[in-house]
């Protein structure tokens, strides 16, 4: 019989296991989070029975829409390798959803828990609206079909109003910096009212409002 090296024989596991598992969804219970400084993941993932670790390299971490928690039920597509200097195999992750659960709508409830706990929604400091604006900002599209909804209805219902358009992106991966930094920009103008909004889509064709940095821009610390 031929005698193997521990490193041989680690490499022909490493080459079985990454060639027969290339691609796997597997459904567990996140344990053990750690976030690394280096922008990766470390975590394990467990069943009444069994563990698996895991990892979530920089590049795929950064698009997760939603916070990883303890104990969150969650569906892994993964690939199956080996780590050959200690002979341990992990899941690396290509992605994550939440069990049950669309990311986007679980993204939305941890920000929506988050911001209360803030208190971005008290009541005693919402600010009232002007009956009677005389200068308003709208942060839109300037293509965009809505603009013309927008400026229809302000001109039908208030006379000698002024209106400035600040056009942003309000859709894809910088449209919700975009819509912040308008924000911002015409808090310093002085205008009686800000209006920030899109025609409509779909959760993901909006998710750029829902954006913690928008919210940000948006409140105003009493």
């Amino acid at each position: 019989m031929y005698t193997l090296s521990v490193s041989g024989l680690n490499e022909q596991i490493k080459s079985l296991l990454e060639s027969s598992f290339t691609q796997v969804l597997v459904e567990g219970e996140l344990s053990r989070i750690t976030f690394h400084n280096s922008g990766h993941i470390y975590f394990t993932l467990k069943d009444s029975s069994s563990v698996l670790s895991c990892v979530m390299f920089r590049g795929n971490a950064s698009k997760l829409k939603f916070s990883l928690e303890e104990g969150m039920k969650v569906v892994i597509n993964a690939a199956l390798t080996l780590y050959k200097p200690r002979g341990s195999y992990q899941l690396n992750c290509f992605g994550i959803e939440p069990s049950g659960q669309g990311a986007l709508a679980l993204a939305y409830e941890q920000l929506k828990q988050k911001l209360s706990e803030q208190g971005y929604f008290n009541t005693e400091i919402k600010k009232s609206l002007p009956k009677f604006p005389s200068r308003i900002a709208l942060i839109t599209s300037a293509t965009g079909a809505a603009l013309q909804d927008m400026l229809r209805v302000a001109n039908s219902r208030y006379k000698n109003i002024e209106i400035d358009l600040y056009d942003v992106l309000v859709q894809g991966d910088s449209a919700a910096n975009a819509i912040a930094n308008a924000v911002r920009l015409a808090d310093t103008k002085e205008y009686d009212i800000l209006v920030v909004g899109r025609g409509g889509g779909s959760i993901e064709d909006l998710w750029a409002f829902n954006e913690e940095i928008v919210a940000n821009a948006i409140f105003i610390r009493p």
